[in-house]
């Protein structure tokens, strides 16, 4: 038996009509030969929504004593006896009174749903736990009665049911919603044009926000690579720099000129920590970001553009905001920017602003991690002092002849150069030349490879053991840079996800797509089990990856608990 489906009537305020839409749809499913019942209906004493109970199956409420009144409750075990096809559940998150099973109305639903029996329920924007706040400062009026966002978004189907602010006051001043005591009262209050405004946009950009993660969703299941304009998402790439919060602005003013457009800011690190941006800069920007409406972003990658291209796809992005390069014009010999490499592979779907700002052709300016593992261009140059700095030090001494000791020292002095530039291969290599070249222009006989004097020979020998243990003793520290660097990015985007976690501003899906977009996995997924003999099971998962249904069956394996892994 598999779990029932849940479709709610998302109302943008009270009296759209959600109670109403929930009945006709019933009727239409009566209509087909659907098995319908309603398990609770709050009419309201609307006669209008009273008549559309007539021909639907009531399953008789349960009444309560609380407070020295009766009460109305939905009778849950005789609803789950009857097990019907379809339940009709008002008011989802309603509070249940005292004595009934569970607390919630909505947990009342979940234990119907477990028992394969689908449900259409009702639910207010004024109801949702993550807008209390907000509606309470539009209306003045703070709801007793809510529901987590999850449960909401858990639902199969979300219908907004939605009316213009004119409609709503007019349907009011019929009398279609409260008794004629109270329009007034209502009107001149809860129900000003304003407050309605606020509450549509309020649902509507929750319902779009919804709607948005279903389709990154499916984008992920399908493969879907090309990019579907279907709202302005402007990511702007941060390096750490001062003209990070110019860039945050322009980009912010270009998410404002589009419908529901989305501010993602995005920091890509290198894992083997060759730069690293100022802490301090890093969490003004992050708070910029989060001041202007948008969300920040930390990503570990060693190809940048690459990672910023990735991000931006997977996010569905339509635009990428860049600064200007902080390059001298003699830099530009060692290869394109990231800009122009961003502006080079982003394809047709995706456009690319360059901003100017003050910093722009100053120099890069960022610390450089002295000793960690390199990049093309410095291991490029190791593997050129390693084995030309060798032959043209030879060239030089040639002239000079300073003796033997002073000619090891110097190749030992350009063994060093190359493990500072390129780690342990390109002085290895240095010592391996620069020993064949002391023997066979230094040490007698000359010109030979053959060494007559012993003590050349220790010589030798301890010239290419002090340059391999300078190699490595130089690739050891990069290693643990390295490792330091990524320990250090990997902290601090968990600390930022736990506290949205804590704080209740992110959920398990988006929680593991945070996860897996920060460490550049296909997929992440969480698995918990009741016990340590029991089967794993999937609690959730982001990305388009195999599923992986044991720890030990992943790429990487992170317990988060006993009987919890990440």
């Amino acid at each position: 038996m598999g779990r029932g489906k849940l479709r709610i009537h998302l109302g943008a305020a009270p009296g759209v009509g959600k109670t109403y839409a929930m009945l006709a749809e019933a009727h239409r499913r009566v209509e087909r030969g659907t098995d319908c019942v309603v398990a609770f209906a709050e009419t309201h004493g609307r006669p209008r929504t009273e008549a559309l109970l007539a021909g639907l199956e009531q399953v008789p409420y349960r009444r309560l004593e609380h407070g020295g009144a009766s009460v109305t409750e939905m009778d849950l075990d005789a609803v789950l006896a009857r097990r019907p096809r379809v339940a009709l559940v008002d008011e989802l998150a309603h509070t249940n009174a005292p004595g009934s099973r569970n607390a919630k109305r909505w947990q009342d639903v979940e234990e119907l749903l477990a028992a394969g029996i689908d449900v259409l329920s009702t639910v207010g924007i004024q109801h949702l736990e993550s807008l209390g706040d907000t509606v309470e400062s539009i209306t003045g009026v703070r709801d007793p009665e809510t529901v987590p966002d999850e449960v909401v978004r858990r639902a199969d189907q979300v219908e907004l049911v939605d009316m213009t602010p004119e409609a709503l006051r007019r349907r009011m001043a019929h009398g279609n919603i409260h008794q004629p005591d109270q329009v007034d009262a209502a009107l001149s209050s809860y129900f000003r044009p304003g407050n309605l405004a606020a509450l549509r946009e309020l649902a509507l950009l929750w319902v779009a926000d919804r709607v948005d993660a279903h389709l990154r969703r499916y984008r992920s299941e399908h493969a879907v690579q090309a990019i579907w304009g279907s709202r302005e998402r402007i990511v702007v790439g941060l390096t750490g720099g001062p003209e990070g919060r110019t860039l945050i602005r322009r980009a912010a003013r270009l998410a404002e000129k589009g419908a529901g457009g989305q501010l993602l800011a995005v920091y890509i690190s290198r894992s083997d920590g060759l730069t690293s941006a100022s802490p301090g800069e890093l969490a003004a920007q992050r708070t910029l970001v989060e001041d202007l409406g948008g969300s920040f972003h930390h990503v570990v990658g060693d190809d940048i553009p690459a990672a910023l291209l990735d991000f931006a796809r997977g996010a569905n992005a339509t635009q990428v905001v860049l600064g200007s390069s902080r390059r001298r014009a003699w830099q530009y010999v060692l290869g394109p920017g990231v800009g122009a490499t961003v502006a080079r592979d982003c394809g047709p779907d995706l456009d690319v602003h360059i901003v100017t700002h003050e910093e722009a052709a100053k120099g890069r300016g960022l610390p450089v991690a002295r000793g960690a593992p390199l990049g093309r261009l410095r291991l490029a140059w190791g593997w050129a002092v390693g084995t030309a700095g060798p032959v043209v030090l030879a060239a030089l001494l040639s002239a000079v002849d300073p003796g033997l000791a002073i000619d090891m020292l110097m190749f030992l002095a350009v063994t060093v150069a190359a493990a500072l530039l390129g780690g342990l291969w390109p002085a290895l290599a240095s010592a391996a030349v620069g020993s064949l070249l002391l023997n066979f222009l230094y040490t007698p006989p000359l010109h030979t490879w053959s060494v007559s004097d012993p003590r050349n020979i220790v010589a030798i020998v301890v010239f290419v053991a002090v340059g391999a243990s300078v190699a490595s003793v130089v690739d050891l520290a990069a290693r643990r840079t390295q490792q330091a660097a990524r320990l250090r990015a990997e902290s601090e985007i968990l600390s930022f996800l736990a506290g949205n976690v804590l704080r209740g501003e992110t959920g398990l899906e988006d929680l593991l797509e945070r996860v897996r977009e920060t460490f550049g996995m296909e997929s992440a997924a969480l698995l918990e089990r009741a016990g340590d003999v029991e089967p794993w099971t999937c609690a959730g998962r982001a990305g388009r990856g195999r599923p992986v249904g044991r720890p030990e069956d992943a790429d990487v394996e992170v317990p988060v608990g006993d009987h919890m892994a990440l």
